[in-house]
């Protein structure tokens, strides 16, 4: 499932590049770059916009949903976070006080 949702994910997020880059920016677009007046007459710029802003907005609030469900979806670790956990707090229960060192004379130095 979790694989599924990833590559759901990435072939959204194709295509929506795909669809952003063949908006009209300033002028031009998909309309002028291939065919032109072929593409204007037979689906017409108006409809070409509406339809490439819909693709758009679609495939945008798909791709949030797949990565949402893919955060619910994520298998668990819990098994390696808490022994990782139990280490620190063992650590942190260990007295930390410093051992003095007797020399030959026998004095104690720190």
């Amino acid at each position: 499932m979790y694989t599924l949702l990833i590559s759901l994910t990435i072939f959204a997020s194709v295509l929506l590049v795909l669809v952003v880059l063949a908006q009209n920016s300033k002028g031009g677009g998909l309309s002028s770059q291939f065919g032109g007046s072929t593409a204007s007459n037979m689906i017409g710029v108006k409809k070409t916009g509406d339809l490439l802003e819909r693709l758009t907005w679609g495939l945008a609030i798909c791709v949030m949903a797949f990565s949402l469900a893919t955060n619910f979806s994520t298998p668990s670790v819990a098994g390696a976070t808490d022994e990782i956990l139990e280490r620190a707090k063992e650590q942190q229960q260990l007295p930390t006080t410093p051992t003095l060192k007797a020399d030959s004379a026998g004095a104690q130095k720190p």
